[in-house]
């Protein structure tokens, strides 16, 4: 599965557009921007399965590192302020990790 069988390909150029540059990654805009709060919970979930690419059932770190480049593959890594910031807005029990109940609440917040 790719992030365009549930997000729109141009919507996601524009969102990756908006943050080439170092420490320009908005949480809530990207999300915006793909049309993620529109999606019904199922298709939220595709997209949280797609990022976490070690099927841990969680986010981590590592991953949400390489976040942009599961949208678009030459898109940049996010640096480590924007990792931390993503890890802070996220992760609401305090475990390091997002899982899908935080992922879910972070969209739907945006």
């Amino acid at each position: 599965m790719a992030m365009t069988d549930v997000l729109a390909a141009s919507d996601i150029s524009t969102a990756i557009n908006a943050c080439k540059a170092k420490d320009s990654f908005s949480l809530k805009t990207f999300f915006a921007t793909v049309g993620l709060p529109k999606k019904s919970p199922p298709e939220i979930e595709k997209v949280f399965k797609m990022l976490d690419q070690d099927k841990s059932g969680f986010i981590e770190q590592d991953e949400l590192q390489l976040f942009l480049q599961n949208f678009s593959k030459g898109a940049r890594a996010l640096t480590a302020a924007e990792t931390k910031a993503f890890l802070v807005a996220g992760d609401m029990d305090g475990d390091g990790k997002i899982g899908w109940e935080e992922f879910s609440a972070l969209v739907n917040a945006s």
